[in-house]
């Protein structure tokens, strides 16, 4: 007889999940096929081991030492034993910060597409979402220092960067925000001169710098006698000088976060630290860009797979707990809140995988950029939002239990909050995406997009055809009409629906390429609940026993 309170440690995480076979439809065959075994690993080790680790590192936070005990100043970050065991799973087993830049990671003969990086950075994240900061810092400013920067720099501090070896590893992180520039990075106040020597020296408050001791830092600090953003420029902080001696900067303290308590967030203070240039000067935002839209969609791609690891956790909840002498999951209300949270966990991993494809195109491509510009910030604006609502109605399903901090609902729920607050919140993010419509025409590419998945996918049944049609151009007919007519009060809405119709799309095409028609019958949903209109009190559908059993059959 099974326990009266169900409990899913051990449970393979990549296993348990009925969509891991999509994967297939965005790799290449052999890609895939050399990814499994690995995939396999890490889902038994994100549900078991790494989350321990996870638990442990949540719960005994970071401290910060800023002397010795001689009084010489060292700002140094002291990780929880547990967490330290995390890093060398991320950056050394797994390689997900070097994958995309080298070859030889999990023994492939040339550096991954972004699809592969993300499959497994959602699996990880399953477990532990505060590292996964620091690594998708550490992959970011590899790909923009590759981009911008002067070569000599790049064959210098790159190999150091996506190294696997983690004792000579030097970890990335991005020090951008300060007190009165957050959003608005034209209010940066960090001064950057030009020495004698031909040196760049920082100086100024960096307010909010997760990974605070990493190696390397991409930092924005004014350089030029003009205001705005043309003052900016990017510059490559490192955390050690030449000689061997610390930069000269401050950790001030470390912050007391809400959520991702495992990972070190700090306040710095520059006091004439040495940096070198990236890119061309006055030119310091529309390099940090690439850095930011690349940080926008890891965030997408952790909301997505904390959505998934609540809803695996719901599911075996209900299927393994039973209540008025029956299983949760065979109650029809449950079976609703269930599919409900199913729904926009299936939307985000199909966005997770559309966008990096979108910017595998892209780096290819640059005529394919306007796609990957308005498909970063879609998913950044509402996977990131609608991972607290998923991860707060997981936490209803295990009840009393799942407010215990014992429990990975607590943990999840607070990480959750965080997605849709760091890299632009919910505001900023929507305006960037009437932005890349205004400013990069990006409307035409993404409606060509959706039509392409359409023609490629298993057909809309005819009876919903219409509404389909309408729907979508309505949706992007609405998205022109508020950049056009710059309705930013409207941006969010314009957000959810293109959005919802980029997904919907995307499902019908995955049900066809993989053969899943669940995938079809999950696009229908998003057509009647997302993108239509329905009367509140009519039934809508959602209590589809079929659905709950196709989601918990691997539980």
């Amino acid at each position: 007889m099974s326990h009266p309170v169900p409990d899913a440690h051990g449970l393979n995480l990549f296993e348990a999940d009925p969509g891991s076979d999509l994967l297939a439809c965005y790799l290449p065959k052999e890609l895939h096929q050399h990814l499994l075994p690995h995939l396999h690993h890490l889902g038994a080790l994100a549900g078991s081991v790494l989350d321990d680790l996870a638990s442990l590192a949540d719960k005994h936070p970071p401290t910060l030492s800023v002397r010795t005990r001689a009084g010489i100043d060292i700002s140094q970050v002291n990780k929880h034993p547990a967490y330290v065991e995390l890093e060398r799973y991320a950056y050394r087993e797994f390689g997900l910060a070097a994958m995309s830049h080298r070859a030889g990671v999990l023994n492939w003969p040339a550096p991954m597409p972004p699809a592969a990086k993300y499959a497994l950075t959602y699996l990880f994240v399953q477990a532990e979402f505060g590292l996964c900061c620091p690594v998708s810092m550490t992959d970011s400013l590899a790909r923009t220092l590759r981009k911008f920067g002067d070569p000599t720099l790049v064959e210098k501090v790159l190999p150091m960067v996506i190294t696997q070896d983690f004792d000579a590893l030097h970890q990335g992180a991005m020090f951008m925000t300060e007190q009165s520039a957050g959003s608005d990075v034209s209010a940066t106040e960090t001064q950057a001169s030009l020495a004698p020597d031909g040196r760049w020296l920082l100086s100024g408050d960096k307010w909010f710098c997760s990974n605070p001791d990493a190696g390397f830092a991409m930092v924005l600090a004014r350089s030029e006698n003009a205001a705005g953003l043309k003052g900016v420029s990017l510059f490559l902080l490192p955390r050690t000088l030449e000689d061997g001696t610390h930069n000269h900067y401050r950790i001030l303290r470390l912050k007391d976060k809400l959520g991702s308590r495992s990972m070190a967030s700090g306040e710095i203070r520059l006091e004439g630290a040495v940096a070198w240039l990236v890119g061309e000067r006055g030119q310091g935002f529309k390099h940090m860009a690439d850095m930011i839209n690349n940080s926008r969609l890891s965030n997408g791609v952790r909301a997505a797979g904390l959505m998934r690891r609540a809803l695996t956790e719901a599911l075996y909840v209900a299927k393994h707990r039973q209540a008025f002498g029956k299983r949760l999951i065979d109650m029809p209300l449950m079976q609703r809140q269930l599919n409900k949270m199913a729904l926009a966990t299936e939307q985000a991993r199909t966005m997770v995988y559309q966008t990096a494809q979108a910017l595998a195109a892209a780096d290819q491509d640059a005529a394919k950029r306007p796609l990957m510009r308005i498909m970063t910030p879609l998913i950044k604006f509402r996977a990131c939002r609608d991972a607290r609502k998923v991860a707060g109605d997981a936490m209803e399903v295990r009840g009393g239990c799942g407010y215990i901090e014992e429990w990975s609902d607590p943990r999840i729920l607070r990480d959750a909050h965080l997605g849709s607050i760091w890299e632009g919140t919910s505001n900023i993010v929507a305006l960037d995406v009437i932005r890349a419509i205004q400013r990069e025409d990006a409307l035409p590419a993404l409606q060509d997009h959706v039509q392409t998945l359409l023609a490629q996918g298993i057909p809309v049944h005819p009876t919903l055809a219409p509404l389909q049609t309408e729907r979508i151009n309505q949706a992007f007919s609405f998205a022109a009409a508020v950049a056009q007519e710059n309705r930013s009060e409207q941006a969010r809405q314009a957000a959810s629906a293109l959005y919802n119709v980029v997904t919907m799309a995307a499902m019908r095409w995955e049900a066809q390429q993989a053969q899943m028609p669940i995938r079809s019958h999950l696009a229908d949903l998003v057509l009647k609940h997302r993108l239509a209109a329905r009367d509140p009190i009519q039934d809508d559908a959602l209590t589809d026993p079929a659905l709950c059993q196709w989601l918990s059959h691997k539980i």
